[in-house]
């Protein structure tokens, strides 16, 4: 059973290019750090309590800050739907979170759980995605059925995945919903939402430069 982060290696122009403009490559990368960062800290709570295995599936290099209890994964595939199903079918059951909601990453303990009683988990997002994806070992070994072909990046992915699965006979348990960061509008709310950690610190820098 593993706890897995799936991300981007945080290079200036590679990642959250959504952000941009307002913000600069640079500082869109320092957000994407300071998310991932604060993202690997909850899933390593979550993995001592579980006993799952800690996994980064990473696309990139690995960074030197990056914690050495993880275990790194290199992604396969080229879309998001490829990525994950080649994630599940190298590492086997359990969960797989973005890099930008550490906000909600406790719930992983509840979807660790579901995996091991054989039920799937989804996490739905706000802007119609979904921030996790669990699959229990029946579900793992069928991740082809699960993924390909379901659109990513939409308004309507976390349903269509969500129907992907009812579709495939699974027993899906949704995770409380959450909003992940993609647009400047999210790096506010981030702002605003008076959260500790590295993400809420970079999101107040890089908005101060704003003003």
């Amino acid at each position: 059973m593993h706890v897995t982060v799936i991300a981007k290696a945080p290079v200036a122009g590679q990642v959250k290019t959504r952000l941009c403009p307002p913000c600069t490559f640079e500082e869109a990368a320092h957000v994407a750090a300071a998310a991932l960062a604060d993202t690997l800290t909850a899933v390593d709570r979550v993995a001592a309590i579980t006993g799952a295995r800690r996994v980064l599936l990473l696309e990139g290099d690995r960074q030197p800050w990056m914690p050495e209890q993880f275990e790194v994964v290199e992604q396969r595939g080229g879309g998001l739907e490829e990525r994950l199903r080649n994630g599940f079918l190298d590492l086997g059951a359990g969960v797989i979170i973005g890099m930008e909601t550490p906000h909600v990453a406790a719930s992983l303990v509840e979807a660790v759980a579901a995996a091991r009683r054989g039920v799937d988990t989804l996490g739905l997002a706000t802007d119609g995605g979904y921030w996790m994806v669990g699959l229990c070992a029946a579900s793992a070994v069928f991740a082809a059925e699960l993924f390909d072909g379901v659109p990513m990046s939409g308004s309507d992915t976390g349903l269509a995945q969500l129907r992907r699965m009812h579709a495939c006979g699974r027993q899906v348990r949704l995770l409380p919903m959450a909003r992940d960061l993609d647009t400047i509008d999210d790096l506010w709310a981030v702002a605003a939402a008076g959260r500790g950690g590295l993400l809420a610190a970079a999101a107040e820098l890089v908005l101060d430069r704003r003003d």
